[in-house]
């Protein structure tokens, strides 16, 4: 290469970057040239914005950060972060600071409002303090987008804003606190006509939806959610061509969905664009249109709890865009899968059919939808076994719930242990057995981890500790034992932890208190021993709700510490507290202000309530429970009781001398004051009680005459007891206007004279006991018309006369079980027939249920009667207990037939009557039967032998009556002592004095020449003549004893003819 060659390439070079140089100068010099200059005027009002406000890390959800916090005076506010300048005139024409943590109250005369140039303007997700929308919106009349959701604004929503006529999106969704009416949508829809995006959600706006609204052609997102809309869903919105999203969800008082023609005709011209359809929580109340499964470009059908009913079009499942299908909350709603799934919705990703009548084949699902990542089909029509092995085949599923189904076995470690993105598992209320595998631990995106109510035992791994994400564990309700793991102690992120109800011993882990997030912590109904300085739930500030009831635990609440004033307390809403030890009132609850439950019940608490006790949570408290202590009265009772929303009031199994009564403001529908000392009479002021639902004085010393009360008493009254005290006099008319009264018990008192007639109104009355006092009148033959009275107990007291015969249907008994008449004056014949009509005492449910107290929990029907000759009292009731008790009254006649229907009946007491006639053989249909007594009556004849048959009978009495023949032989027959027959001379039987087929006092007839024929119809064996012959007849006699066991009726003429033959062997020998 030659020199001039090279000094050619130089200056090429030269030339080359001096260019590329100039390009650079210009871009830089244009680019600088190009950048907005913030407006001083915009920087001064934004700057000001800021000072209106502070920052708060609670004001926004997780993962939000304070986007003001960059905003400095010595730069352009078009760099600041959430800011956006016009390029051209610099001005401020967009502001997004959404979760930006702003809390502060928002004021009309906000220097915002300055920015008149604005185009979009994004609050959203910040706290505002329930600040009204300030009207100075108006000011920004260029506003394109506004976005003001999930803010805490409040107050009426102002008409100022649909003067923003260039809005193409609004959303002012999820302010609780915000209104408005119909003539908002009638201004939105007249005035924002180029809007395309419309977002009130949980504004209550309380009307109809106007027809204008449908003005809006371009829409393409309506979201009306819960905002009390009601009336006639208009037709016409099925005619927005441009509609992609329509959810009008949680407002159940809109009808014509699913009727609407519009809706109906063809999807060719209807919501021919619409992608999500969420209308859940709308009583819509009729089958699935077929004519949804043409909207082909569906990815979203929600349904929910909308009272769907019929059979799901199956080929909605072929929808080729369906992403999420949920029809939840349907119980009336079967469908099925289609047997031919080719072509089924291949990118399905969410399945919710919980609480469906879906019949669901899971294999056959996980394999036609490999890409769910949401399946719910917890309370579904799924046949009962182990869960398939193949569900760990869904490896994308971050949501799972089988709950309320009836799976069996042990988890399957491998299925889960593939779900490594699982956030949400619910397994609870199924049968799983066994062990939690300790692969449970491996999953560690869980958040939400439920596996209460089933049959889980053995210890809870300690790798559950390895969730750190958890914020919700329940175990609840299974036969878990051991020691509570000390790992959960790991689980900072906790809020809800339960695990009682199962067999966990040893002391409550020190761990537990490291649980700073922890909101909820059960751990009652377990074996937990130790002691529990209440000082360290100081740790727990979150804590409201803590339940350590029915354990062996002590705790030690009398710290000094924690009767500081500068200490601070968790900020209890429901503390159950009960058999914890506890000797004194715990003094920290002087400072606790939000309880709403609190349980001390079955403590050692002795001596008077604390005056300073009536200041503890006067607004909040609804529960109070101090039952089963020593206490004997209250320190100062108030005038006016201080806790305005109480309810629920348990002082029983204590030592109160009086009546703590409450004034006629008082809400309260539980009062149970049971099992204490009080005496005199119930004063005239429990009539101020008119909220009372349940009333129980029972077992106290109480006297007098029950005070006259007005209707307003008895119109909400449910149960009443006011068994075993020393009340006398009339019952008052008063108390039974109502027609609510489930229950009463005013057993073991002196009430006299008649029923109060006022009773035939109750008829919800399920329950009637009137035992052991002195009411004198006629059968009340008028509480057979009450529809659901099961038990009536009238025993031990002055009734009398004949039980009349109705014909009216609809005075029949129709679902009576327990009936006992036993110890008064009634007679003539007992009509069966008549009050046994119904089914009563055949549609029998072999469940373990119990007659319980709906409207308070843990609450259930209590009786006591006489069965098997022993008074036994039932502190809960069966369902299928079922009795007749008759006895010691003057019932006369035959005992019927009839008898033999009550199937389901268990004990039968017809004893102390002057009863005649046979035992009806029918008996032997009642198979339930564990009790017969029909002794002291006037019945004769032979006890049917069929009664041998009465598997379950274990008490029978026939005794003091004229029966004879042979007793019944059978297994439970050889139980019957002597003295189950006794007073019968003509019985008969092994047990007895008089052995059946005896030849003492028998008389034979005498021997003839005729003896030897055999004319006595009776073809002998003749192995019993040889043996007689052979071996005399004794050895005869004894054998023909044993053929008595198979054919007892031809004892006599078998040993009549056997010592005939017996004399005839010894003559040749004479």
């Amino acid at each position: 290469m030659g020199l001039s060659s090279l000094c050619l390439i130089t200056v090429s070079i030269y030339i080359l970057s001096t260019i590329v140089l100039f390009h650079l100068v210009v871009a830089s010099s244009l680019q600088s040239y190009n950048t907005p200059t913030c407006h001083d005027d915009e920087i001064s009002a934004l700057l000001q914005f800021k000072q209106s406000f502070v920052i708060r890390k609670f004001a926004s959800v997780k993962g939000a950060y304070p986007k003001i916090s960059s905003w400095k005076s010595n730069s352009s506010c078009c760099s600041w972060d959430g800011v956006v300048c016009d390029e051209k005139t610099g001005h401020v024409i967009g502001l997004d600071l959404g979760s930006s943590c702003l809390y502060g109250s928002f004021s009309s005369n906000n220097t915002l409002f300055s920015l008149v140039h604005l185009q979009r303007l994004n609050l959203a997700d910040n706290d505002f303090n329930f600040s009204q929308i300030p009207t100075s919106i108006r000011n920004f009349p260029r506003l394109r987008y506004l976005n003001l959701s999930f803010s805490v604004f409040s107050g009426r929503v102002p008409s100022e804003v649909s003067q923003l006529s260039k809005l193409s999106s609004l959303d002012l969704s999820r302010n609780d606190g915000m209104f408005s009416n119909e003539e908002l949508l009638r201004s939105l829809a007249q005035n924002l006509t180029g809007l395309q995006t419309l977002d009130l959600s949980s504004i209550n706006i309380s009307s109809t939806i106007p027809e204008t609204l449908t003005n809006l052609s371009l829409l393409t997102s309506l979201t009306l959610d819960d905002c009390g809309l009601f009336g006639k869903l208009p037709g016409r919105i099925f005619k927005l061509q441009n509609l992609k999203v329509l959810s009008v969800r949680y407002n159940p008082a809109l009808t014509g969905i699913f009727s609407n023609e519009e809706l109906l005709r063809s999807p060719a011209q209807n919501l021919t664009s619409l992608e999500t359809l969420d209308l859940s929580g709308i009583n819509i109340s009729s089958t699935v249109p077929d004519t949804l499964t043409y909207l082909s470009l569906l990815t979203s059908l929600i349904l929910d709890n909308c009272g769907l009913s019929g059979k799901f079009p199956g080929r909605i499942f072929k929808l080729q865009n369906l992403k999420v299908l949920s029809v939840s909350n349907n119980p009336a709603l079967t469908g099925y899968f289609p047997d031919n799934y080719s072509g089924s919705s291949p990118d399905l990703m969410s399945l919710k059919l919980s609480s469906t009548n879906f019949f669901i084949n899971l294999p056959s699902l996980i394999e036609r939808f490999p890409s769910l990542k949401e399946l719910a089909v917890s309370s579904c029509n799924i046949s009962e076994g182990p869960v398939p092995l193949s569900l760990g085949n869904l490896r994308d599923l971050i949501y799972l719930d089988l709950s309320y189904n009836k799976f069996n076995g042990q988890i399957p470690t491998a299925t889960l242990g593939n779900l490594r993105d699982l956030i949400y598992l619910d397994l609870s209320d199924n049968k799983f057995n066994g062990q939690v595998p300790f692969s449970l631990g491996n999953l560690r995106n869980l958040i939400h981890l439920d596996l209460s109510d089933n049959k889980f035992n053995g210890r809870v791994p300690f790798s559950l500790g390895n969730l750190r994400d958890l914020t919700y564990l329940d175990l609840s309700y299974n036969k878990f034992n051991g020691q509570i793991p000390t790992t959960l102690g790991n689980l900072t992120q906790l809020t809800y932890l339960s695990l009682y109800n199962n067999h966990f011993h040893g002391s409550v882990p020190q761990s537990l208190f490291n649980l700073i997030n922890l909101q909820t912590l059960y751990l009652d109904h377990n074996n937990l021993s130790g002691t529990v300085d209440f000082q360290k739930f100081l740790n727990l500030q979150k804590l409201t709700d803590l339940d350590l009831s029915n354990n062996n635990l002590e705790l030690l609440s009398e710290s000094r510490f924690l009767n500081n004033a500068t200490t601070v307390l968790p900020k209890f809403v429901y503390l159950r507290l009960g058999g914890c030890n506890i000797r004194e009132f715990p003094d920290f609850l002087r400072s606790q202000e939000a309880l709403s439950y609190l349980d001390l019940s079955g403590n050692k608490l002795q001596g008077q309530v604390p005056k300073w006790m009536w200041n503890t949570s006067t607004q909040t408290l609804n529960d109070f429970n101090i039952s089963h202590n020593l206490l004997s009265g209250f320190e100062k009772s108030p005038v006016v009781l201080p806790w305005l929303n109480l309810e629920y009031l348990d002082l029983s199994f204590n030592m109160f001398h009086d009546l703590l009564l409450l004034p006629s403001t008082s809400i309260i529908k539980y009062y149970n004051i049971a099992n204490n000392k009080l005496t005199r009479r119930v004063s005239p002021m429990i009539c101020n009680m008119t909220s009372l639902e349940y009333l129980d004085l029972s077992n106290n010393k109480l006297i007098g005459d029950l005070p006259h009360c007005g209707r307003n008493f008895s119109v909400n009254l449910e149960y009443l007891k006011l068994g075993n005290n020393s009340f006398q006099g009339n019952l008052p008319q008063s108390y039974f206007n109502g027609s609510n009264l489930r229950m009463m018990d005013i057993s073991h008192n002196s009430f006299q004279g008649q029923l109060p007639r006022s009773l035939a109104n109750c008829a919800s009355l399920e329950s009637l006991v009137l035992s052991h006092n002195n009411f004198g009148d006629t059968f009340p033959v008028w509480l057979g018309a009450l529809p659901e009275l099961k038990i009536l107990k009238m025993d031990h007291n002055v009734f009398y006369g004949v039980i009349l015969k109705h014909d009216k249907k609809n005075l029949q008994f129709p679902v009576l079980r327990i009936l006992d008449l036993s110890y008064n004056d009634f007679s003539g014949q007992f009509p069966f027939e008549y009050i046994f009509s119904g089914n009563g005492t055949t549609s029998i449910t072999h469940d373990l249920e119990y007659y319980n107290i709906n409207s308070f929990p843990g609450g259930y029907y209590s009786i006591t009667i006489i069965c098997k000759g022993v008074e036994r009292y039932y502190p809960r009731i069966r369902e299928d207990l079922i009795l007749i008790d008759i006895s010691s009254n003057n019932f006369e006649g035959k005992i019927p037939e009839y008898i033999g229907k009550l199937q389901g009946i268990w004990s039968v007491n017809l004893s102390n009557n002057i009863l005649t006639g046979r035992i009806p053989s029918s008996l032997s249909n009642l198979s339930r039967l564990e009790s017969l007594d029909l002794s002291h009556n006037k019945l004769s004849g032979e006890i049917p032998q069929q009664l041998a048959q009465l598997d379950s009978l274990s008490k029978f009495n026939v005794s003091h009556n004229n029966l004879t023949g042979p007793v019944p032989r059978g297994i439970h027959f050889t139980t019957f002592d002597s003295t189950s027959y006794l007073g019968n001379q003509g019985l008969c039987g092994d047990l007895l004095p008089k052995k059946c087929g005896n030849s003492v006092g028998t008389q034979l007839p005498p021997s003839t020449s005729e003896d030897n024929d055999s004319g006595s119809g009776i073809e002998l064996d003749w192995k019993f003549v040889v043996a007689g012959s052979g071996s005399g007849l004794l050895v005869g006699v004894v054998l023909a004893d044993f053929v008595i066991t198979k054919w007892n009726v031809w004892f006599i003429e078998i040993v009549a003819v056997l010592i005939v033959f017996s004399k005839r062997i010894r003559k040749p020998r004479n």
